[in-house]
């Protein structure tokens, strides 16, 4: 079924005449590309000739600066370069002590209330009877 083309503010009847839309989105947002692409494309790229890698850069929408920059990390031998980084803060190491830790907090917790127990009986036969 083929939908009707509509003219609406969005669209502005752009893509009934092959036109882009010049209208300008919101807000920016960040192209990230997968390692295996990244790979990909670095592979195809150093089997071609110049006018052949120009039309893949126009074909992916990129950059020449991409490929450079992707060149260098693979070249460097930085393979964790190339793959996805994760932004924001890392998360923190576990520490090995930490159940050992909390294991001997629960017993001293528990050997504390023993001990107040002892010394209430202890000190029950201490104080004087009244009569």
């Amino acid at each position: 079924m083929v939908m009707p083309s509509v003219s609406t503010p969005a669209n502005n009847g752009s893509q009934a005449s092959g036109v882009p839309n010049p209208e300008v989105v919101e807000k920016a947002q960040r192209r990230i590309y997968m390692a295996e692409y990244k790979l990909r494309i670095l592979q195809e790229t150093d089997s071609c000739s110049e006018g052949q890698i120009g039309a893949i850069l126009r074909r992916e929408g990129l950059y020449s600066s991409h490929l450079t920059t992707w060149r260098r990390q693979r070249q460097a031998g930085q393979l964790a370069a190339l793959s996805d980084n994760k932004r924001g803060r890392k998360p923190t190491p576990v520490n090995p002590l930490n159940a050992e830790v909390e294991r001997l907090r629960r017993e001293n917790e528990r050997l504390s209330q023993r001990l107040q127990q002892a010394e209430l009986i202890i000190d029950i036969p201490k104080k004087p009877r009244r009569s």
